[in-house]
């Protein structure tokens, strides 16, 4: 897909009602007041290069958002991740299964939505493929 279409994608689901249970919708995994899309993945196991293309196609993406609703914040979820598995907090949805497999977003608020669009690289573990990810949320990071 081109970038264009997953602006498109991102605009769609900011103004699309969030799924009423745990599941997903047409577009991919969901529940109340979340929506998460895998805007590309990688063909299979991915190393080196193909971390840094979608590092860079990240960074694309981001670069139109930035051009519309202004510069992100930088978010890592290192810390998401260490909170969720200590058990001393409850960590809402999205933002706990995120914190497993992404290290970092880009994060907006736009005006007007109220709601946050974050876009990350996610990879479940090494051998792994990779999985640009856009996330639209009413739920406040942690």
């Amino acid at each position: 897909m081109t970038i264009a279409q997953h602006l498109a994608t991102i605009d769609r689901l900011c103004s699309q009602d969030f799924p009423a249970e745990h599941g997903g919708s047409f577009f991919g995994p969901g529940g109340p007041g979340f929506h998460i899309v895998e805007l590309e993945r990688s063909a299979g196991a991915a190393e080196g290069e193909e971390a840094e293309q979608y590092e860079a196609y990240r960074e694309g993406i981001s670069q139109r958002l930035t051009d519309r609703w202004g510069p992100p914040d930088h978010i890592s979820l290192d810390g998401v991740f260490l909170r969720a598995h200590q058990g001393d907090e409850h960590i809402q949805e999205p933002w706990a299964s995120l914190g497993s497999h992404v290290r970092n977003v880009h994060l907006w608020q736009p005006d007007g939505h109220g709601r946050w669009v974050a876009l990350g690289v996610s990879r479940l573990g090494p051998g792994q493929e990779f999985r640009l990810l856009a996330v639209i949320t009413e739920i406040h990071p942690p």
